[in-house]
């Protein structure tokens, strides 16, 4: 068993070499396969004391150094990690997954921490809540992206951001759509390859964050609330008439925007599986249409009020669950996709939050115990650089079942008179075995 331990352990030195070398110093470099070892090592706490126990007990101090006080930059890192995830997911038929997670915290200390909507807790709780972004192909996540969503009770507090080392460019206020957006730009400059942004409705439902997107010339499908406003896809902007004083100088559509579960009331729905799961096929019930979004300028219509005039033309999606659920989205992709594909382009949205699950359960995101700013990141910096590892393991795994598999077909096959020929079996990320646990995983590793 210890050969086995010491097994995973060399290869995460050899995978992990591309990082250390951005971070120079010697003891940094000691440091952070250490730590990088006790997230995935076992034992029920991953905050720094328990694994400097487990791992290293005369070393709790650099340990606590490294990820706390010392001095270096996580941003050659973090561009590693978007380097790593593209060789292991990355592709056009890749996915970028636009998402939130909270990590529950305790007292007004932590840098971030206000009551918050916690989604994995159903509920408002006091937390800090993480903008994410997750690479992934089929059914492989990689998380590339974790930062730190402040509240206006931190940005208009400088005392506070003070005390928790908040740096300069990271003070103003940020809406996580504008955050994301950020983020996005550093997965573009890094080369990071994926064929479609998604995201729930806590994006999607910013008109700023969809139109830069389109910006960016990337695709996209996001949720949306039921009331967002479209207008039919064969709207038309005229030139009002008016009845008395100077000619209107401002066209306004020829038909009222309508809310998005009324512009889906009369459409066609159909029964549509778009994935086999623990307890069978998931399948829904989805329509579409196209429209365009009501997100261009506001616009006085007549006695009507103020309505945004049309925007982009785009898929209005609607989903109504098993259970009685309804969600809506919108997604830019080509007028001729058929609704299966789309079903299953939103639908994949969903790997975003076992990775969530897995980073905090099996890897220790929401133990850490720090509070200031710069330890929360490069905690979290090195939940992501060990999933990747993980799911780096697994790929390599995956790939020499499939070669051991193709060459024992071979052999089968040479050995009579073949009649016709046959496809080798698929090595598609879509039909690698699901990650349930990374337990199973570290102890396939070993």
């Amino acid at each position: 068993m210890a050969s086995a331990t010491s097994d995973w352990r060399d290869a995460l030195g050899r995978w992990l070499k591309p990082f250390l070398d951005c971070l120079g110093h010697k003891a940094r470099r000691q440091m952070c396969p250490l730590y990088v070892s006790g997230l995935i090592g076992p034992g029920d706490r991953k905050s720094v004391q328990p694994m400097a126990e487990r791992l290293a007990p005369g070393d709790y101090d650099q340990l606590h150094h490294f990820v706390a006080a010392g001095i270096w930059d996580t941003a050659p890192l973090e561009t590693e990690l978007l380097i790593q995830a593209d060789k292991l997911v990355g592709g056009g038929d890749a996915v970028l997954v636009i998402d939130d997670t909270a990590v529950p915290k305790k007292g007004q200390h932590s840098v971030g921490v206000a009551p918050q909507y916690a989604s994995a807790l159903g509920k408002t709780a006091n937390c800090q809540t993480l903008v994410s972004l997750t690479l992934a192909r089929g059914e492989v996540p990689v998380m590339v992206a974790l930062r730190l969503f402040l509240p206006e009770n931190w940005t208009s507090d400088t005392a506070r951001l003070d005390r928790a080392g908040v740096p300069a460019e990271y003070r103003t206020a940020r809406t996580k759509p504008e955050m994301a957006l950020a983020e996005i730009d550093r997965m573009i400059a890094a080369g990071v390859r994926f064929g479609c942004v998604l995201a729930d409705a806590g994006y999607g439902m910013s008109a700023p964050f969809r139109q830069g997107l389109t910006a960016r010339k990337l695709a996209w499908a996001v949720g949306i609330p039921r009331h967002l406003k479209v207008y039919p896809v064969g709207v038309r902007l005229i030139w009002p008439t008016a009845a008395r004083g100077r000619p209107r100088k401002r066209h306004i559509p020829d038909i009222l925007s309508t809310a998005a579960e009324d512009m889906l009331a009369d459409a066609k729905w159909q029964n549509i599986s778009w994935r086999t799961g623990t307890k069978g096929k998931l399948k829904a019930r989805f329509a579409a249409v196209r429209v365009r979004i009501a997100d261009g300028p506001p616009q006085r219509i007549r006695d009507k009020g103020q309505q945004h005039l049309p925007g982009d033309e785009a898929w209005l999606i609607g989903e109504h669950r098993m259970s009685g659920e309804k969600k809506y989205y919108l997604a830019n992709l080509s007028a001729k996709t058929n609704l299966r594909i789309l079903a299953a382009t939103i639908k994949a949205r969903w790997i975003c939050e076992q990775a969530h699950q897995q980073l905090k359960e099996e890897l220790g995101l929401d133990h850490f115990e720090g509070r200031s700013w710069q330890s929360l990141h490069r905690h979290a910096l090195m939940t992501m650089i060990a999933y990747a590892f993980l799911q780096h393991r697994r790929l390599t795994q995956v790939k020499r079942k499939k070669k051991n598999q193709r060459a024992a077909t071979s052999a089968k096959l040479a050995s009579r008179t073949p009649r016709h020929r046959r496809s080798p079996p698929s090595t598609s990320a879509s039909a690698m075995p699901k990650l349930s646990k990374m337990d199973r995983l570290r102890r396939k590793a070993a």
